[in-house]
């Protein structure tokens, strides 16, 4: 029998139309530097390990193989509409966010340090792929409003969980994403929290939080930093040669 994967999740009860859970990188067949959950068809794998991988993830989420439904993620904030699988891992939708009412599909997005938002509300799920574009695009509001819409729920029904990510320690960058993040209506001391460095850091889990509170969202965090916690993968942290975590969240019938 295969070992259960080392999926994380908050401490809070979760509802029980849904399951949630973010990945790590253990527990899957992939080698090198994609050793060993890696959920991306990227160069330095093979098809058949990432199949392997996102089988073991679904049996987990006690789904099958064929109910995953992908996105190709482009840093737009795009909001897509789901309602079935396109087939074993086909690709659903060319956007960084989805909302769907049907039960039994494993909505997923895919990130290596950009924010994952999970989404739940009596009636439907939705996922989120906040890097500092989606944040400064509010990626996060409009696919809370997309699933309070589709649910006929208020948003002080929604409940977001924002998975593991590059955090602000991690982030060194320039003052021009600080200031697209300051644009969405977040302050500077927040999109730029001033620290021990000499460049500006960005810290983007932080603007995902303050744009889903002011909707009224209820909001848990797993707060583990991709570049410092070697059991997750990080694109800065691997020096850009890197596998994909996935958040993972489905409508229970």
């Amino acid at each position: 029998m295969k070992p259960a994967l080392p999926l994380l999740r908050g401490s809070e009860t979760c509802p029980s139309g849904v399951s949630y859970a973010f990945t790590t990188r253990l527990g899957g067949v992939s080698v090198g530097p994609l050793a060993t959950l890696n959920l991306a068809r990227t160069a330095g794998d093979t098809d058949s390990a990432v199949v392997e991988n996102w089988r073991r993830v679904a049996a987990a989420m006690q789904v099958s193989v064929e109910q995953v439904a992908l996105l190709t993620q482009v840093h737009g904030c795009d909001v897509a509409r789901v309602v079935a699988p396109a087939g074993p891992l086909d690709v659903v939708a060319v956007a960084d966010a989805a909302v769907c009412t049907e039960p039994g599909v494993l909505l997923t997005v895919r990130v290596a340090d950009c924010v994952p938002v999970l989404f739940y509300a009596p009636g439907g799920v939705a996922v989120a792929h906040a890097g500092w574009r989606g944040a400064a695009g509010d990626i996060v509001t409009k696919t809370a409003l997309a699933l309070a819409e589709a649910t006929g729920q208020p948003m002080s029904s929604v409940r977001a969980w924002v998975g593991p990510c590059i955090g602000a320690e991690s982030y060194e960058t320039g003052p021009e994403v600080v200031d697209a993040l300051v644009s969405s209506g977040v302050d500077r001391s927040v999109a730029g929290p001033p620290g021990p460095w000499e460049r500006e850091h960005a810290d983007v889990r932080a603007v995902v939080d303050v744009q889903l509170r002011r909707l009224g969202v209820c909001v848990e965090h797993i707060r583990r930093d991709t570049a410092t916690d070697d059991t997750l993968f990080s694109y800065r942290g691997d020096n850009g040669v890197t596998g994909r975590l996935a958040g993972v969240i489905v409508l229970r019938a």
